[in-house]
């Protein structure tokens, strides 16, 4: 299967880390080149894109997707890597009567802002990731981001476990712990993320995920799964490589464009069959 090339959604399960799920794909599918264009922490689940063999070529392209999380917070809780992970730092006594304004705090948090991100996170500080420094006991200064929140939805309150749910619309880069420990200290108390479910990345959704085990279970059907390149780039436009050109161009030499730069779909003069990607600058 190694002329296979586009793009494949999984539907992440817990315990997988990203690099477990490439790596199983790789398998199943018997090629060598597979990439993600996001992490997912191994008890997130959800959505994760995967690129496969020229598919890789159009990461950069996927890397700043926006992102939709279903998620749920405890409250009363806070532990030392802000999810069910980590050890249990503080406890509070949590008075839902003093939260009848969840769906207004969640939506305070709506719009551009900076964030701060949580020290168990793999950004790197002084050429350290900030997860070593924790493990370590160490402190360390840690820059917030700029990101954006461009929509919350509160999907329902357990007054009985101290947990809310709600689904939210984030720019790339948003860390939903960070939010999960922030809108519990605008309620007034403490909380961590107990429960994360990626349901959207750009324009792949959840309901054309696959699961791991039905991949392997359904390898005679993989035309169904894989999105091609040339479905992939349906919305860029096309350069139409004329026949005396078409030699060169698969040559790899750079023919020169009167287009903007940018990516574009090729397609050889007098036929149909989708090419291949170019960046005409």
């Amino acid at each position: 299967m190694e002329n296979i090339s586009g793009i494949i959604i999984i539907n992440k399960e817990k315990e997988y880390t990203s690099h477990d799920v490439v790596a199983k794909v790789k398998k199943i599918l018997n090629i060598s080149k597979v990439g993600h264009t996001g992490t997912l922490d191994p008890n997130a689940t959800g959505v994760l894109p995967l690129l496969l063999n020229d598919g890789t070529k159009l990461s950069k392209y996927l890397i700043n997707h926006d992102k939709e999380y279903k998620v749920t917070l405890k409250l009363g809780i806070k532990t030392d890597t802000a999810d069910g992970e980590g050890n249990v730092v503080e406890e509070r006594n949590v008075e839902f009567d003093e939260l009848n304004s969840v769906e207004e705090t969640l939506n305070s948090f709506i719009g551009k802002q900076e964030q701060v991100p949580p020290i168990y996170s793999a950004i790197k500080v002084k050429g350290k990731k900030l997860y070593e420094y924790a493990r370590e006991g160490k402190n360390v200064e840690i820059a917030p981001r700029k990101i954006e929140i461009y929509n919350i939805k509160l999907e329902k309150i357990n007054k009985e476990t101290n947990e809310i749910e709600f689904i939210v619309e984030c720019s790339k880069g948003t860390y939903i712990r960070s939010l999960c420990e922030d809108v519990a200290t605008r309620l007034g108390t403490i909380g961590y993320m107990k429960e994360l479910e990626r349901i959207k990345v750009g324009e792949f959704e959840i309901s054309k995920a696959i699961t791991i085990n039905d991949l392997e279970n359904n390898i005679e059907n993989l035309d169904k799964y894989i999105i091609t390149m040339e479905e992939l780039l349906k919305d860029y436009p096309e350069i139409i490589v004329k026949n005396k050109e078409q030699k060169l161009f698969l040559n790899g030499v750079n023919l020169k464009t009167d287009q903007e730069d940018g990516l574009y779909r090729i397609y050889f003069e007098n036929e149909t069959e989708f090419v291949g990607t170019r960046n005409s600058k």
